[in-house]
């Protein structure tokens, strides 16, 4: 085989070591030296100075959980210039049996030196910083979600039917009844019924009275009920600090998101979440088969003997996935109106 790299290294990082495999092409063969570093920002610094006095061109190493970023945050900077991949680890997995921190090092060297390794997609530092921050605005989100279904819970132990009604726990007549449900010491149901004021909730104040009678309302319930308030507001509040600052860093990107926001069914969420998980370079995807298949939406190509199986869709970027499969839901709504 034809050699790709005569200077490379293979990485095996773990959270408190790395051990490190380089392959050099000389006039005997290829020279193999192998070395192992702890994990501290000193010992990274070290291991990149080893990289450069060999004059190694290009390193690998495997996504291994968050293990790989130090190690990268140190490789990726100034001086010295390296060439990074980041490796899928199913596309460099060992036989059974036969790994161990050595033999991974050298077998990730051998591959990318003969070129049968595929990088995975890792974006600037300035796009993983946004990423960074709409990631923590999902997980945000998730939790205010994991607290209205908590707060559903609650409701249904205490006879109190408004989820049956109103639907949605987030809504402004929901939350100002629930707000009364805490304060009050007994329930009241036609004053309570009053609150429901939009036009589109109005003709339900009957059924929300019916939903309110035979309430259990105790000083437990409203102890557990203010706390979930308290705790919904919080998460709502730090979601609007989330957005205030990822609108500030997404103001360069202005003209895309508008013309990302043109496409139907996307909007201005989508369009921040596509541009912090995929980058704006797309040369960096050979085709667009190669981008849906990072996003997780290439479906799976299973066939034997003439007949066609079931393949499964790949995991791919779930951050990704989910916002473009909530943009074709919602597309398919509009042409549906």
């Amino acid at each position: 085989m034809k050699i790709i790299y005569r200077r490379c290294a293979g990485l095996d990082v773990h959270e408190k070591s790395v051990f490190v495999c380089a392959r050099i092409v000389n006039g005997k063969g290829v020279e193999v030296i192998e070395a192992t570093f702890p994990t501290f920002t000193e010992d990274l610094e070290e291991l990149k100075a080893w990289l450069i006095r060999y004059r190694i061109k290009c390193v690998a190493m495997e996504s291994t959980g968050v293990y790989w970023r130090p190690v990268w945050n140190i490789l990726e900077q100034p001086p010295g210039k390296l060439e990074l991949l980041l490796l899928n680890p199913q596309h460099v997995k060992a036989l059974h049996g036969h790994t161990t921190n050595r033999v991974d090092a050298a077998r990730i060297a051998e591959l990318l030196q003969y070129g049968l390794v595929r990088a995975s997609f890792v974006p600037p530092p300035e796009v993983r910083e946004l990423r960074d921050l709409l990631r923590r605005r999902v997980h945000v989100q998730q939790d205010r979600n994991r607290v209205s279904n908590r707060i559903h819970r609650l409701l249904e132990t205490a006879n109190v039917k408004l989820s049956s009604v109103l639907g949605k726990v987030t809504t402004k007549t929901f939350r100002s009844i629930l707000e009364g449900l805490a304060t009050a010491e007994y329930i009241h149901p036609e004053a309570l019924a009053i609150l429901a004021m939009h036009k589109r909730v109005r003709p339900k104040q009957e059924q929300i009275r019916k939903a309110l009678r035979g309430c259990r309302l105790t000083e437990h319930f409203r102890f557990l009920l203010q706390e979930l308030l308290e705790e919904q507001d919080r998460l709502t509040a730090k979601m609007a600090m989330l957005e205030q600052r990822i609108a500030a860093r997404m103001e360069p990107y202005t003209e895309l998101i508008a013309r990302l926001s043109e496409i139907p069914g996307v909007d201005r969420i989508t369009a921040w979440t596509m541009i912090a998980e995929i980058g704006t370079d797309m040369t960096r995807f050979p085709s667009a088969g190669h981008l849906a298949s990072c996003c997780g939406l290439c479906p799976g190509n299973r066939a034997s003997a003439g007949k066609r199986h079931s393949g499964h869709t790949g995991k791919g970027n779930r951050y990704i996935r989910r916002v473009l499969i909530q943009a074709a839901w919602a597309a398919a709504r509009i042409s549906r109106q």
